[in-house]
C-alpha cells in the first residue's frame, strides 16, 4: 500500500478477472475513477453534484450568510429578526455541504464466489467498491464501510483520508482472498454465535456508522435479502442517499445452450443438463422475477438500483448508470 507503488493506468483497461482479486487491482481502480470524474461532476440531480445521485435528505446544507430579499426568493427563508432590525427584508442563504460521508457495504459471502465469464461476483463487487471509494476520496468525502463474509464482518469508520480508503480496500482484499479457502457455512442456531451471516446483519452494523446525509452503497447479489434487511434499508434511506448495486452472472440469468455441463463449487462436482427448453425458460423467468421484484421493492423505498454483470467492465456500467440517472 506504499505511495511509491507504480501502476500502469492502462492495465487491462481496469478490468479484474478470475476468481480472486489482488490489492494492486483495487488500487488501479483509482485511474478508472478518474475517467468518471468529469462526467460525475457535470451531472447534477436535486442540487447534488458528483456521484451522489439522489435527493438531499437529512443534513447536507450549511448556513452561509444573509442577503437582501429578491423577487423569486423563497419567503420561507426570510429571517424576520434581521428584517425587523433593518426594516428591509433579508433572506438566509445556504450552501451545500461538500463533505459527505460515503459508506460502502461489500458482500463477500460464499454466494458471491461464483462466475461463468470473466470474473466472479465477489471480484466485481470488490472492484465496484474500489471505484466508489476512490471517487469519494477524490471528491473530498469521508469514506468508510463494512466488508462481510459468512463468518465475520469488518467495520471501517468513515474518515477523510487516503489511509482510510486503503484500510477499507485492504479489508476487501483480505475477505476476497479468504473466499478461496472458505467452506459453505453450516446452519447456525441462536446459541452458536453473535454473528449472523446475511444482509440484514450487515445493514444492522452499517447503521452504527451512518449519519444523516450520508451516501450508502450496498454491493451484493442480494440472495440473503429478507424482511429485516428491507426494514433496515427503509430506515437508512429516510435520511441518506442509498444505492443498491446488484451483482449477477450471465449464467444466473440464462442457462447455456443445450448440452450437459460439468459444474463444481470447488468441493463437489455435478452435471447440468440444459436440453429442456421449458426448463431454460423457467430458469430465466425466475431470475427476472427476482430481479424485478428487488428493483420494485427498492423503488418503493426511493432507493436507486444499479445492475452490474460480471462479464462487463465495471467502470463502463457505472458510467452508463450515471448518464441514465442524470
Amino acid at each position: 500500500m506504499s505511495a511509491k507503488l507504480q501502476i500502469d493506468p492502462h492495465h487491462a483497461r481496469y478490468q479484474s478477472k478470475g476468481a480472486i482479486i489482488t490489492l494492486q487491482q483495487l488500487l488501479v481502480q483509482r485511474y478508472a475513477a478518474k475517467t468518471l470524474e468529469y462526467l460525475a461532476h457535470t451531472r447534477s440531480i436535486a442540487g447534488i453534484s458528483g456521484l451522489h445521485l439522489s435527493k438531499m435528505r437529512g443534513r447536507g446544507i450549511d448556513f452561509e450568510e444573509f442577503r437582501p430579499y429578491q423577487p423569486g426568493d423563497d419567503i420561507r427563508l426570510i429571517d424576520w429578526r434581521v428584517t425587523a432590525r433593518t426594516n428591509r427584508p433579508f433572506t438566509k442563504v445556504f450552501r451545500e455541504e461538500r463533505e459527505r460521508p460515503v459508506i460502502i457495504a461489500v458482500d463477500q459471502t460464499h454466494n458471491m464466489y461464483f462466475g461463468s465469464q470473466i470474473a466472479f461476483k465477489s471480484v466485481i463487487a470488490a472492484q465496484a467498491a474500489a471505484v466508489f471509494c476512490w471517487l469519494a476520496i477524490d471528491n473530498g468525502d469521508r469514506v468508510g464501510g463494512l466488508v462481510f463474509s459468512d463468518f465475520e464482518a469488518s467495520l471501517v469508520r468513515p474518515k477523510r483520508s487516503r489511509r482510510s480508503a486503503l484500510h477499507l480496500l485492504n479489508q476487501v482484499y483480505l475477505y476476497n482472498q479468504n473466499l478461496q479457502h472458505a467452506k459453505d457455512p453450516e446452519p447456525q442456531t441462536p446459541s452458536d454465535s453473535d454473528f449472523r451471516p446475511g444482509l440484514a446483519h450487515a445493514l444492522g452494523q452499517i447503521r452504527r456508522i451512518t449519519k444523516p446525509g450520508s451516501t450508502l452503497y450496498v454491493i451484493s447479489d442480494f440472495v440473503t435479502m429478507d424482511d429485516k434487511a428491507l426494514q433496515y434499508l427503509n430506515q437508512l434511506s429516510r435520511h441518506n442517499n442509498v444505492i443498491c448495486c446488484f451483482i449477477y452472472d450471465a449464467l444466473e440469468e440464462t442457462l447455456p445452450v443445450p448440452g450437459i455441463y460439468s459444474i463444481t463449487d470447488g468441493f463437489r462436482k455435478g452435471a447440468l443438463n440444459t436440453h429442456s427448453k421449458k426448463a431454460r425458460n423457467r430458469y430465466s423467468d425466475q431470475f427476472h422475477e427476482r430481479s424485478e421484484s428487488l428493483e420494485s421493492e427498492l423503488e418503493r423505498l426511493q432507493i436507486r438500483f444499479l445492475k452490474m454483470r460480471t462479464n462487463q467492465l465495471v467502470v463502463e456500467q457505472i458510467r452508463k448508470w450515471i448518464a441514465k440517472n442524470s
